[in-house]
């Protein structure tokens, strides 16, 4: 029985790695690179290499940049005094496609979660404190997702950040129960960030 050449094999297996590939689209895709025009996979392959190699993470922020700081970070037009906690470095994109958001950022890299081991020590929770004084931080935003590890993130860092003097509110509405920012549209990021409340009125959290 004809079996696939071992470099289709092992492309197949490399594409395979990548998030919502499963073996078939795997096996579909690295077939239709073999066979493509060579200029093809030769710009797939230069294109992959500079974007891995020129694209990196915010020394500030956390989120993805060519350049230090990132563009948010530098901007001077930006609200410097409001600071949006999210998840990830996706979390900051699908936020500026919403528009509604014109303070800075700060990416956690993670949430909480005891059973997977990740803990407050973590996540960078102290990169984010110690912005707080020299930008004169006044609100922190917490936009992570509203399932159970998420809840218990906001929680921990509401009390946490409460000795820093700062108002910590949660985006409110808009995201359904147990999902991420992904999954939700530029209008419902909006809504949600308008709604935000202090994370004072949301029980256990004090």
């Amino acid at each position: 029985m004809a079996s696939l050449p071992e470099p289709v094999i092992a492309l197949t297996a490399a594409l395979g790695r990548l998030p919502g590939i499963g073996p078939r689209s795997a096996e579909r895709l690295a077939l239709h690179l073999v066979q493509a025009d060579p200029s093809v996979t030769r710009t797939l392959a230069d294109a992959l290499v500079s974007a891995r190699d020129r694209v990196s993470t915010c020394n500030t922020c956390g989120a993805l940049t060519e350049a230090q700081p990132c563009r948010v970070c530098s901007d001077p037009t930006r609200a410097s005094g409001i600071l949006c906690v999210v998840e990830r470095a996706l979390d900051v994109l699908s936020l500026e496609k919403s528009h509604a958001h014109r303070g800075r950022y700060h990416v956690l890299g993670g949430r909480l979660s005891p059973i997977n081991g990740v803990g407050p020590e973590d996540l960078r929770i102290d990169a984010m404190e110690t912005r707080i004084q020299p930008e004169s931080i006044t609100e922190v935003i917490l936009a992570l997702g509203s399932d159970v590890e998420g809840e218990a993130t906001s929680v921990y860092l509401a009390k946490r950040l409460a000795a820093n003097g700062v108002r910590v509110t949660r985006i409110a509405q808009g995201l359904p129960a147990g999902s991420g920012l992904e999954y939700a549209d530029d209008l419902t990021l909006a809504r949600a960030l308008q709604g935000r409340r202090d994370m004072g009125s949301i029980p256990g959290s004090t």
